[in-house]
């Protein structure tokens, strides 16, 4: 199939599935900053089993392959009496496998904060809530723009979790729609090209924007 003829049939398709793969990195990479957030604290406060849950947590899903992961989910979890749709599914992946990187991230970003800082916070009185929230994550995530970029991108790619699950249509992520187009048309390697190039202009876009809060927000030291 010629690449006027695959754009003519399944160009909406194309178009539906990119708008798609963006809402599910948009949905997993919030969820998986939150998470990511809420283990760094644990990994740090200074009760022992809360910490040794963080990096138990760190440990298992950044060690993880995705697609093990979305199979556990699939059909380990109804055993379980827990029923989650196909997509619910590949997105809790795409959630928590970013999640343990975006908390790696945040731990690095730590190490630039300088222990004067801390320990005049802790002679002004502040809690270690007070400390974590005004002065050790915003600087942690100022130094840490690049990889976070990174990982949005990374996010991205997770989502194509969701071609190994029988979505709807309506549903498809890119790497999703090139399995549809190929189990209904002969579209090979030209079919994949136009995901690719999509996955690549979306994060062509990604890294720029990253680039550009990065050089606002950077600490020089």
């Amino acid at each position: 199939m010629s690449l006027s003829a695959l754009l003519s049939e399944y160009g909406d398709l194309y178009l539906r599935a990119l708008l798609n793969t963006w809402r599910l990195t948009a949905l997993c990479f919030a969820g998986a900053f939150a998470i990511g957030v809420a283990i760094t604290v644990l990994r740090v406060c200074p009760v022992k089993p809360l910490r040794v849950f963080g990096d138990f947590f760190v440990q298992v899903f950044r060690n993880i392959p995705g697609a093990a992961l979305l199979i556990l989910l699939v059909y380990a979890l109804p055993r379980l009496r827990v029923l989650l749709s196909y997509e619910m599914c590949v997105i809790v992946a795409s959630v928590l496998i970013p999640s343990a990187f975006c908390s790696e991230h945040l731990m690095s970003g730590m190490n630039t904060i300088s222990p004067g800082e801390i320990e005049a916070a802790r002679a002004l009185g502040l809690t270690f809530t007070q400390l974590i929230g005004r002065i050790v994550i915003p600087q942690a995530l100022r130094s840490t723009v690049l990889p976070m970029t990174s990982l949005v991108v990374g996010t991205m790619l997770t989502t194509a979790l969701g071609s190994q699950v029988p979505l709807r249509p309506n549903q498809l992520e890119l790497t999703g729609a090139v399995n549809y187009i190929n189990s209904r048309a002969v579209g090979g390697i030209l079919a994949f090209a136009i995901s690719a190039a999509l996955y690549v202009a979306t994060a062509l876009v990604i890294g720029w924007v990253g680039g550009r809060i990065d050089r606002k927000v950077r600490i020089l030291r």
